[in-house]
C-alpha cells in the first residue's frame, strides 16, 4: 500500500533538527547583535533617550481560562498551544535582546474578578489586552492563534495584519514568506488585512499582526501543532522574521529612519 504523506509529514532526525535549530538560532542571534549594534551607535549622538524609545514587542497568547478557543482533532485546546508557542516566541526574542511583554503567561482569560463581570469576560479580556499594548511606546504587536475549518483538508499558516499602521503589512509578509520557507514549503497561503472582526487589529495604532498558525481540524497539521519539536521550529521562524524585520527596514528603526 502506497503511503504518499508519510514522508512529506515526518520529523527530521534528532541530530539534524538540533543542526538546524542552532543554525537557526545562530542566525537572528547574529542579525540581533548587527541591529543592536547599529543601534548603539546611533544613539550615542542622541542625547535624553528614554528606554521608550526602544522596540516592545507584545506577544499575545490568544484565548486562555474560561476560553479555550477552538479544540484540535486530538483533543488539543488551541488556548495551551497558543501559550507555548508565545512562550517560546518570548525567550528567542529576549535572547536576542528585544523586549518582550506576554498579555498572558498563564491560562487566564484578563477580566475583573472584581467587577461585574457576567456576560462581560471576553470584552474585558481583548479590552485589557488591548490596554497592555497601549502602556508602550514603539510596540509591535504579535497574536498568536489556531484555525479550524469544517473541512479538515485545510491546511496551513497564515498571516493576518492591522490597516491602522502601514508597517503591519511589511511584519506580516516577513513571518509568511519566512514560515514557508523553512517550515512549509507546499504553503501558499497569502497574508490578508483585517476585515473588520478582528477586534485588537481593527483598533491598535500601531504594526499589529494575528498568526493563525495552522489547522488544529487537520490531522497531520495539528499532530505537528501538538509537537514540542514542532512547535520550537515555529516559534524559530517567527523570532526569524521578526529580527528580519527590524534589521532590514530603516524605517522601523526605534530611532526612525
Amino acid at each position: 500500500m502506497s503511503r504518499p504523506h508519510q514522508m512529506k509529514n515526518r520529523f527530521l532526525p534528532s541530530y539534524l533538527l538540533f543542526s538546524l535549530t542552532f543554525l537557526i538560532v545562530l542566525l537572528f542571534l547574529l542579525l540581533a547583535s548587527f541591529h543592536l549594534t547599529q543601534y548603539k551607535s546611533e544613539s550615542a549622538e542622541v542625547q535624553n533617550t528614554e528606554p521608550s524609545s526602544y522596540h516592545v514587542v507584545v506577544i499575545d497568547a490568544g484565548h486562555g481560562g474560561e476560553d479555550g478557543g477552538t479544540v484540535g482533532v486530538n483533543g488539543v485546546y488551541e488556548k495551551d498551544l497558543n501559550l507555548k508557542i508565545a512562550s517560546n516566541l518570548e525567550q528567542m526574542l529576549g535572547a536576542g535582546g528585544i523586549e518582550t511583554v506576554m498579555t498572558r503567561s498563564e491560562d487566564i482569560l484578563l477580566y475583573d474578578k472584581n467587577s461585574n463581570y457576567q456576560g462581560q469576560k471576553k470584552v474585558q479580556d481583548l479590552a485589557n489586552r488591548k490596554k497592555i499594548a497601549e502602556q508602550y511606546e514603539n510596540v509591535v504587536f504579535v497574536s498568536i492563534h489556531m484555525n479550524s475549518f469544517p473541512n479538515p483538508k485545510y491546511s496551513g499558516l497564515q498571516v493576518y495584519y492591522s490597516l491602522n499602521d502601514p508597517r503591519s503589512l511589511a511584519l506580516a509578509q516577513k513571518i509568511q514568506s519566512i514560515s514557508k520557507e523553512t517550515l512549509m514549503p507546499d504553503n501558499e497561503r497569502k497574508i490578508k488585512p483585517t476585515n473588520g472582526s478582528l477586534y485588537l487589529l481593527d483598533r491598535l495604532k500601531s504594526p499589529a499582526v494575528l498568526i493563525e498558525c495552522g489547522f488544529l481540524s487537520n490531522p497531520n497539521e495539528c499532530a505537528r501543532l501538538s509537537s514540542e519539536e514542532y512547535q520550537q521550529q515555529l516559534s524559530l521562524a517567527i523570532a526569524l522574521a521578526i529580527f528580519n524585520y527590524f534589521s532590514l527596514s530603516p524605517q522601523n528603526h526605534p530611532l526612525g529612519s
